[in-house]
């Protein structure tokens, strides 16, 4: 079985200023929620490919990449649904460079939160209510309430009546 890493030291890498170093991981990820709704996380233990490699001074440039699917109820049709999302992110941390765009928040004291991180990089490349059962999902119709992608082309309701000619239509015409 594959080892869980939670979080990583980057200082016992050693590396010196433009060295670099491949790592594959496994990274536990958390479930997500959006809008309220829970969406599973595909496998819990990810593998996660880190690329780290020191910057001059003290600080690292970090490259997460890993492949998800996040499970739960599809946005439009409720049906299930289980997208696959290719996740890649990058962060720097130059730490006393008096820059907050140089700081990290996954780095501090040499110590990367990778679970965090992982979970942050996931969550930022769903793409907002957007977690689909199938690309083009036609949702549910807002009459009945029927799937629509079952349904097929010739679903369709009659309009209701205009209320404004609901007099008219008390009428007796004889």
């Amino acid at each position: 079985m594959a080892q869980r890493t939670d979080s990583f030291d980057l200082d016992a890498l050693r590396l010196r200023s433009g060295e670099g170093r491949r790592l594959d991981l496994h990274a536990p990820v958390d479930g997500l929620s959006f809008g309220g709704t829970r969406y599973d996380v595909e496998p819990r233990l990810v593998p996660v490919r880190l690329d780290v490699s020191r910057t001059t001074a003290s600080g690292y440039a970090l490259r997460l990449r890993f492949m998800a699917a996040l499970t739960g109820p599809c946005v439009r049709c409720l049906e299930p649904a289980a997208p696959e999302y290719e996740v890649e992110s990058r962060e720097v941390s130059q730490p006393g460079a008096g820059d907050d765009e140089l700081t990290s928040p996954y780095v501090a004291g040499g110590e990367l939160d990778l679970r965090a991180w992982v979970r942050d990089a996931l969550a930022l490349t769903v793409p907002a209510d957007q977690v689909l059962c199938r690309p083009g999902c036609a949702g549910l119709c807002p009459e009945c309430g029927e799937n629509l992608n079952e349904a097929g082309p010739d679903h369709h309701h009659e309009r209701p009546p205009d209320p404004r000619w609901a007099a008219l239509r008390e009428l007796e015409l004889e």
